[in-house]
């Protein structure tokens, strides 16, 4: 996956299954990020940021996401902010 595949997809819902319902998380940002890393990177590093309306926290892990272009991934998130609208959580991808 790279930065131009979630551009595309700014603004859209990724459902995250919990077992017993399901949360909804928009994508908000794709931005790239500087490229600091080893000669012969695969892709160029990029990072997400996905809001939740939800006032639950969930902790940093590996979640399964469902958006309706993208299909299923597996993407480790990290909550990093909180606001009266809700919880934001990065993926960092390099």
């Amino acid at each position: 996956m790279t930065l131009e595949h979630f551009a595309r997809c700014v603004g859209e819902g990724f459902e995250i299954d919990m077992g017993t319902g399901s949360l909804v998380f928009t994508l908000t940002e794709a931005r790239p990020l500087p490229e600091r890393g080893f000669a012969g990177m695969m892709r160029a590093p990029f990072s997400l940021l996905f809001r939740s309306g939800s006032k639950v926290l969930l902790p940093q892990q590996i979640y399964r996401l469902n958006n309706a272009r993208l299909g299923i991934l597996d993407i480790f998130l990290v909550p990093v902010a909180r606001d009266k609208d809700g919880i934001v959580y990065q993926a960092i991808f390099n």
